[in-house]
């Protein structure tokens, strides 16, 4: 299939977003862009940073997709049955979500920015006035896929091109790759946080296969009210396919064998398992960087149990983790 001219201008932005762990972490997020009955959007498993260095976008069939998501069809969960290239990668997970909007260019990022307010209890009072200006709406979460698709959809028909997807992340649409970006990024520095100091922490008399963690992830260590809200759950669904549910505190000595891939130490730092993967180095930073931004009195909604089983026992997952190994 021959895409679109302007595909080549989406990978250009797809690899700077994917280059900056503000927005996306590991092989989070995906961004699509619509020619036509065909949508090209980033393959399931593949990182945005690479968008120039590989051919990560993959074309299905537009219609189809919107039919079986109007229709709440189990198959709309399928996105490999909507490919119209038979063989090589799957379409996202969450190729569903893009069909829903109108507008060709859609870009989904899990910007930190965003997440501090998408994790509190009552996001939109937290967000306040500051979106104004912008055609938004939020949604309550659901897993990744048609679920989460249809919720957006009826937001979409409100008029909504920004969309807080609670415990997730950020959406945004608009007609072209230059606006999709410029929307994405003014967005980003509307919710803009300063952090708490994360200069130059870290701890020393780790055992032997752990190493310090992100800064900022050790900074959540020293406060004890981060160091609760760290431990208290999941917060977003990356979080848990990479690094498990929740964080755990532990003082030293660490333990060996079989353990998460990173311990908080409260009042001293966090390490992480000498081993562990580059999506659970990211998540780990990704944490650290949301609660440094997050206000001392804030309420957090974590996802459930439930919620935290059907992430971790999901075939599509399993793949995207298969592949980014």
């Amino acid at each position: 299939m021959t895409p679109p001219p302007d595909l080549a201008e989406l990978a250009r932005i797809s690899a700077e977003l994917g280059s900056d762990p503000m927005y996306i972490q590991g092989p989070g997020g995906n961004t699509s862009i619509k020619d036509g009955d065909v949508m090209w959007i980033k393959a399931s498993g593949t990182n945005l940073a690479d968008a120039l260095r590989r051919d990560i976008f993959v074309p299905c069939d537009l219609p189809a997709m919107r039919d079986s998501v109007a229709r709440g069809e189990l198959r709309a969960d399928q996105p490999q049955e909507f490919a119209l290239q038979n063989g090589g990668l799957r379409p996202s997970i969450e190729t569903s979500l893009h069909a829903v909007f109108p507008q060709r260019v859609v870009v989904h990022v899990h910007s930190v920015h965003t997440l501090v307010f998408a994790v509190q209890s009552d996001p939109v009072a937290a967000i306040g006035s500051r979106l104004d200006g912008f055609d938004w709406g939020i949604v309550p979460y659901a897993k990744p896929g048609a679920q989460l698709a249809a919720q957006v959809m009826d937001v979409v028909r409100q008029g909504a091109n920004v969309i807080v997807l609670s415990n997730h992340g950020l959406i945004v649409a608009a007609d072209t790759v230059a606006e999709a970006d410029l929307l994405v990024r003014q967005v980003h520095d509307a919710l803009k946080i300063d952090p708490i100091s994360a200069e130059n922490v870290g701890q020393s008399d780790l055992a032997e296969g752990w190493v310090a963690a992100p800064n900022s992830l050790s900074a959540v260590a020293l406060d004890q009210q981060l160091t609760a809200m760290a431990t208290g759950g999941s917060l977003y669904p990356d979080h848990v396919i990479f690094c498990g549910i929740g964080a755990e505190a532990h003082s030293l000595p660490l333990p060996t064998g079989e353990t998460p891939p990173f311990y908080i130490i409260p009042g001293i730092g966090a390490a992480m398992r000498t081993d562990a993967s580059a999506g659970a180095w990211s998540l780990a930073q990704c944490l650290g960087d949301v609660l440094t931004r997050m206000p001392k009195d804030a309420k957090l909604a974590y996802l459930t149990l439930a919620e935290n089983a059907e992430l971790l026992n999901w075939d599509a997952e399993k793949y995207r983790q298969a592949l980014n190994a």
